[in-house]
């Protein structure tokens, strides 16, 4: 941006920061970048939504965020308050596309309204398939933003984009997705995030692991410390017992091109007390975006039937979903 002549006059961070750095769920205020002197503002702290005072004198706001592709993860729900705000206030947005690692397919429950928060605020299926230009779109033309406010919207899109090739993420998108197979695995493991389990934060495989020390199953044995991605993990300096996700490799993980119920499944079966499975705070309705999968695993449900289960949701976002694609659709699904 500099390099072409324009002048950045401040900076706005989601979570884990400007430079992805931060720990998940830290909150900070304001500071100043240190490479380019720019004050920061903070859209994961006290207010998750930029400000008329922050928007003064700006001539537009550039959205430049690596996505994963899964609605649960919070650079969608920046780029939401991004766009009402300036739709607020009359300031362009210009969104600089980027590839969805987890693009290559749509899947898992729909949100439902009543669990709306930061982790979901639109209803979409859990993954959606689209990148974040597109999606952009998508939150503009339904008329999402408060109100049904309309942003004054740009894409610059991709050049050659397939949302059908795997593409590898340069960098990691935050501290706990490492490598390709976490990104693989988030949309499958997410759901653990509501629950007594660790999904490995605090160790060398976040998102690769899935355990407990109450488990009573699985041949892994590993031990959550804090660290610098992960300063107080759930499980912290408590063995746990379970197993990893995903080992087989990363063309096995893109090529499945589904969410793999069988983690929580099999971790819901060697769970010894089902009362103390779910956190008491009711998160894992909000990641999930529904009731219907806490009552599904208590029902005894397999697997098909809960897939099953989402089959309408996602046609019916399909549908929504095709009027705001920027580049060839998905391949028919193989038998």
């Amino acid at each position: 941006m500099v390099r072409a002549g324009l002048r950045p006059e401040r900076i706005f961070a989601p979570e884990h920061g400007f430079r992805g750095d931060l720990p998940d769920g830290e909150h900070f205020g304001m500071r100043t970048d240190r490479t380019t002197g720019l004050p920061i503002l903070s859209l994961y702290g006290a207010s998750k939504k930029p400000q008329k005072e922050d928007l003064a004198g700006l001539d537009f706001m550039v959205f430049d965020i690596q996505d994963v592709g899964v609605r649960c993860y919070t650079y969608l729900s920046s780029l939401h308050y991004v766009m009402e705000a300036c739709a607020e206030n009359g300031v362009k947005v210009i969104v600089l596309d980027r590839p969805n690692p987890n693009g290559h397919f749509i899947d898992g429950p729909a949100m439902e309204t009543a669990h709306f928060s930061f982790v979901g605020l639109h209803p979409v299926p859990l993954v959606y398939g689209m990148t974040i230009g597109e999606y952009a779109r998508m939150v503009n033309g339904e008329g999402w933003l408060k109100d049904g406010v309309q942003c004054k919207l740009t894409v610059v899109g991709l050049e050659d984009y397939d949302r059908n090739r795997p593409y590898t993420l340069p960098e990691r998108p935050s501290p706990n997705l490492p490598n390709m197979r976490a990104v693989y695995n988030y949309p499958s493991l997410c759901f653990f995030e509501g629950t007594a389990l660790s999904i490995g934060r605090g160790t060398d495989l976040p998102f690769q692991l899935v355990g407990h020390p109450d488990l009573q199953d699985g041949d892994t044995f590993f031990l959550p410390v804090s660290r610098a991605e992960s300063t107080n993990p759930p499980l912290k300096n408590r063995e746990c017992r379970g197993f990893e996700v995903g080992d087989r490799g990363e063309q096995e993980l893109f090529r499945k091109a589904r969410i793999d119920l069988g983690p929580l499944l099999r971790a819901w079966r060697s769970f010894p007390d089902h009362s103390s499975f779910f956190l008491t705070t009711g998160f894992f309705e909000k990641i999930a975006g529904t009731s219907s999968l806490r009552a599904q695993l208590l029902a005894g449900a397999d697997e098909a039937t809960i897939r099953e289960s989402w089959n309408a949701e996602i046609a019916r976002f399909r549908s929504i979903r095709a009027k705001y694609l920027i580049y060839p659709d998905l391949e028919p699904p193989r038998d």
